[in-house]
This record gives C-alpha cells, structure tokens and sequence, in this order.
C-alpha cells in the first residue's frame, strides 16, 4: 500500500529516490569496442545473442515497410497521423532563426541557426514497442531540417522490426531504419559500421546498457540526455475525484519498478481516498505487479498544510510531469520553477501528454528539470556566429584588441591585430 506521508512531522523521506544503480559499464564498454572493431558481424552476433534473431541484412527493405503497414490496423494509422499533427503543430512553434546586425559602420555581427545534419534515434523494441517515442523524437528533428534521420530498434524474434515503429518512422518522416539495439546499436550509430553511416547526435531512451552507452560514446556523438525511471507529481485540493488522482498515479507506476508516483494535498481526507483508490485499481492493470512494486517503493502521499506548501515541495522535487489538478490552474502555474512539463486542470491526464496533446514527452527526470528542458527543435539544432570588420573599423578598434591579448600574455594575438596596421 502507497505510503501517507505528514510533511509537518518528516520531512526527510519526500527525497529519498535514491537507488543502487548496477554498474554495467565494464560490459558496455567491451561491447562498444567490439563493434567500433569488427562491425557489422559483431552487430549480427549481438543481435542473435540478445534479441534470438538472425538478421543477415540490418537495413529496413522498403518491402518490409510496406508489409508493416498492411499488419496495423487502418484506425490506429489514422490516430498515429494525428498525433503527429499534434506534434507537428507545437514543435514547429519551436523553430529559430539566425540574426545579422552592423554594431557600427563596418562592423557585421550575425549568427547562423542550422540543423545537425545526421540524427540518430533509438527506440526500445522486442517486448514492447512505442510508436508515440518515434514520434516525439523524429518530428522536432524533422523540423529542424536535419538532412538525415536514422531510427534504429531492436528486431523481434522474427527478424523484424515491430511494425507500429515501422508505421510510426514513415509517419514521422525517418529516412533510414535498422534492425539493431542495446548497446551495440549505439555502438554502430557513433562510430559506424559498413551497413550504417555514423550520425552526430543520439536520442531516445533505452535499457541500463543503453543509458550507459550513451554515456560512453558522449564526445565522439552528442546525446540528448542520461533519462531515469519515470516521474508523476499530482498537486491536488479536496475537490479532485481520488479516483482520477489514483489513475493518474499509476498510469505512471506501471513504467516500471523503479518508476515514481507522488500525490502532494492538503487534504487528510483526500490523502485515505486516494490510499484506497489505487488498491481498488491495481487489480484492473495488466501490469499489476510492476505497478504494484513502484507504488510501494517509491509511491508516495504527502499531507501539507496549505498548497503553497505543496509547490514548494514541488518545486524541491522538480518531477518530470506535473499535474496540477487543482481550482484556477492557470494561476498556480506561475509558481512552477522547476518541472518537466505540467498538466493543468482536472481533465488532463499526463496520458495526453505522452501521446497525443503535442508538447514533447520526452522529459527531464530525477530533479534535472531544475536546469535541463523537455526534447523539443532545440535540441537538433546548432549555431554559428560570424563576424566582419572593415579596413576602418579594425583600425578603430585593433590597438584595445592587441592591449587585451597582451595583458594576457598572448603576444601572438596581440600581433596578429597590430600587424594589419602598424606593419
């Protein structure tokens, strides 16, 4: 049963998230090497030694997309392409532009925006596939212009790879599909093999060994970030339903294990409601056990004395969702310093968020909302600054330039200014 935590009598067990973390990355980096060594045949024996498949080819035969689609049904087709519009539509709100401006007369000062050329985005497969994941990632690069986009899941026993992330890859706009995971596809997309190109930046989530690779390869290929078990934080008054509160906690418990799900009220009524609710539900997932096992380690009730409280504790917090479920959210918004992306209102689920509203949710878990953002264009982009000077205005400014280098020891600098106009 979720604990009922009173904020006023212990403070100190609302941040205890810390967990042993399995060290994995001897067996990583010897996986890493092996493949930036042999290439794909390394990459053929590592997918046949985790995933079962054989898969002599790792690229995705236009034949192959074609049968994915015949295997998804029509309906949901029509769903993923609105989800993308969703996605679509609010990213491109995201998008940049450069900026070019004479500080004074023979002085151009300018900066470029441009996309990263080659994107890497790995999706988890085998068990379980998630389309809204491809989604969420290929759109915002798709937008930024990155010129190719490269998905790479593991394949299921068949070979292949699960035909909603096919679906979802076409719909998002991906140019090139793969049949590869774990770690040694992280491996193949930062240092390349004969199959497939290397790329210059990685995202998406993925298992421990998956985490740990990008960890490794970062330097050699930008990531996006080091994600953690998912995060739900529910700030809520006595005029929430429980039952909507429970729902919501464990949309986000049934993740994973090691998944968090937080209730913050001021109501002790609300607090028991809520309490029984989520073992009234529990028995109606088909992940009872792993929601069941994250609601009792990590879950928990916090009773505050007012919903000020509750934002500061929030705030401390800075969870990955937020739902503020609560009179006048629009309000209690300004209060948000820190949090991934927050759900206002009674009606919104963090469901909407994950799937179909259009904001990212790809999102900054384990209190690093208070300095890092959700996966949005930014993240595909990158900037150039360019500068000119005149004959005339290097010789207004070149003497203060040569002073500085020299103050810093720098003679070569300083040189370099002075010679264009002293000789």
């Amino acid at each position: 049963m979720i604990r009922i935590i009173d904020y006023t009598k212990d403070k100190t067990l609302i941040f205890d998230r810390l967990m042993e973390k399995e060290d994995v990355g001897d067996t990583v980096r010897a996986i890493l090497d092996d493949v930036r060594k042999r290439g794909d045949v390394a990459l053929r024996e590592y997918t046949f030694r985790f995933d079962r498949a054989l898969v002599e080819d790792a690229r995705v035969s236009e034949e192959e997309i074609g049968e994915a689609f015949l295997k998804v049904e029509t309906e949901f087709l029509n769903i993923l392409r609105k989800a993308a519009s969703n996605i679509r539509s609010f990213h491109e709100k995201q998008k940049r532009e450069g900026f070019r401006f004479e500080r004074e007369e023979g002085v151009v000062l300018g900066q470029k925006v441009m996309p990263i050329e080659n994107i890497g985005l790995y999706i988890p497969g085998g068990t379980a596939a998630y389309p809204s994941t491809v989604l969420m990632n290929a759109i915002p690069a798709k937008i930024a212009g990155c010129r190719r986009i490269v998905l790479i899941s593991p394949p299921q026993e068949d070979g292949k790879v699960d035909p909603l992330i096919v679906a979802a890859a076409k719909i998002a706009g991906v140019d090139e599909i793969y049949k590869v995971g774990g770690a040694q596809g992280i491996a193949a997309l930062a240092y390349g093999t004969k199959t497939i190109r290397k790329v210059d930046k990685i995202v998406g989530p993925g298992n421990k060994y998956v985490a740990e690779a990008k960890r490794q390869v970062f330097g050699m290929v930008a990531i996006d970030m080091i994600a953690g078990p998912s995060e739900i934080l529910v700030i809520s008054d006595e005029n929430s339903d429980p039952r909507f509160l429970a729902a919501d906690m464990l949309s986000q418990a049934e993740h994973d294990a090691d998944a968090s799900a937080v209730l913050i009220t001021d109501s002790k009524k609300l607090a028991a409601e809520v309490q029984n609710e989520i073992e009234n539900l529990l028995p109606g997932l088909e992940r009872e056990s792993i929601a069941r096992a994250s609601i009792e380690r990590h879950g928990k009730i916090i009773v505050v004395e007012s919903l000020d409280e509750a934002m500061d504790v929030a705030n401390e917090i800075a969870p990955e969702h937020l739902e503020l479920q609560l009179d006048d959210p629009f309000t209690w918004l300004d209060k948000v310093r820190n949090a991934g992306s927050v759900f206002l209102g009674r009606n919104c689920p963090e469901a909407m968020g994950d799937y179909y509203a259009g904001p990212n949710h790809t999102l900054p878990t384990s209190g690093t909302a208070k300095f890092s953002s959700p996966l949005s264009v930014d993240d595909f982009i990158k900037k150039t600054q360019y500068i000119y000077y005149s004959d005339e205005a290097l010789s207004r400014d070149y003497s203060d330039v040569a002073s500085f280098a020299e103050k810093e020891g720098l003679t070569g600098h300083a040189l370099s200014a002075r010679i264009r106009n002293e000789g």
